[in-house]
């Protein structure tokens, strides 16, 4: 736990140790440190790896701070700074993808490199959005109505079944999914139940996530002013955010793209092995990074489930 700071007040996370550059993991919407636990000991056989919690999320309170995306941010600027330093590699899922290119941003001189993973991302003319996922989110966005929902679906779900019920939107493959990672979500999912701030700071995230979405030139901002070496990782079968959203990502702003045929929007839990052989090559400079004119597309096919 790290205290202090100008995040002004205590914030989780889980260092997987080994050497050299660090790492930094930040998990998505709903996530926590355990969304990386099936790669963070395999990744620190090539640098040092620290997961974080994000404030209302895994094991980090609220302690009176904003769950939006802009205030993680700033959490998250400065938990690199303090437990990181400079030259950070910054690998973020979904939403944490998207904080990740804002601190690169805004604070060029923290992130080395930065791999998003099935990041959200703007939207695109022409590219469908489940229909499923279109209406949670729009629930979630009526402030009473988001609340009830949440409220209905704790009652309704078991801590065990919210895990498997998240995990059937968000994986291709649930199946593919280690048994120890599964009891992993399941602890921590059991330990949300007793959190009062768990729901706000999930309605809070996700209400902010929304207003970007909606203000596209904003959107993009973000994107334009990451200048560290970019590699976007995406499935093709994400139903959260679809493929056609990265590929359009890679063109616009010559980010590199690694993409999984037939994984959907956790590859780091759905095909660790493949994700991890994915980011050494991107930390040991195989991969291509962002070029202004040419971005690197290179398919991976990721459909066996792995241990």
């Amino acid at each position: 736990m790290l205290e202090g700071g100008s995040s002004a007040g205590p914030l989780h996370y889980v260092d997987f140790g080994g050497s050299g550059a660090p790492v930094v993991l930040v998990h998505g919407l709903g996530g926590s440190h355990a969304n990386w636990g099936a790669v963070g000991a395999r990744l620190a056989r090539h640098a040092r790896v620290l997961a974080v919690d994000l404030a209302g999320f895994g094991r980090t309170p609220l302690a009176g701070r904003s769950a939006s995306i802009e205030a993680n941010a700033g959490l998250l600027a400065d938990f690199v700074a303090r437990a990181a330093g400079p030259g950070a590699t910054l690998i973020g899922n979904s939403m944490g993808g998207l904080l990740c290119a804002m601190v690169a941003g805004r604070a060029p001189s923290l992130v080395d490199r930065a791999v998003l993973v099935n990041t959200s991302l703007p939207r695109v003319a022409g590219v469908a959005i489940d229909r499923e996922v279109a209406g949670s989110f729009a629930l979630y966005a009526i402030p009473g109505v988001g609340e009830a929902v949440m409220k209905a679906r704790a009652a309704r779900l078991s801590p065990e079944a919210l895990v498997r019920e998240t995990l059937r939107v968000c994986c291709a493959n649930p199946e593919a999914v280690a048994a120890d990672v599964l009891e992993a979500h399941d602890a921590i999912a059991r330990e949300r139940r007793a959190m009062p701030w768990a729901h706000a700071a999930f309605l809070e995230a996700a209400r902010s996530i929304l207003k970007l979405v909606f203000r596209p030139k904003a959107f993009h901002a973000i994107l334009e002013r990451l200048g560290a070496p970019t590699l976007l990782v995406h499935g093709t079968a994400d139903r959260l955010v679809p493929i056609g959203q990265a590929r359009a990502a890679s063109q616009r702003y010559g980010f590199a793209l690694e993409v999984l045929e037939g994984i959907g929007h956790i590859p780091q839990i759905e095909c660790p092995a493949r994700f991890v052989e994915i980011v050494r090559d991107f930390l040991e400079g195989d991969a291509a990074v962002r070029t202004s004119l040419a971005p690197s597309v290179r398919a991976r096919a990721a459909v066996v489930p792995e241990a």
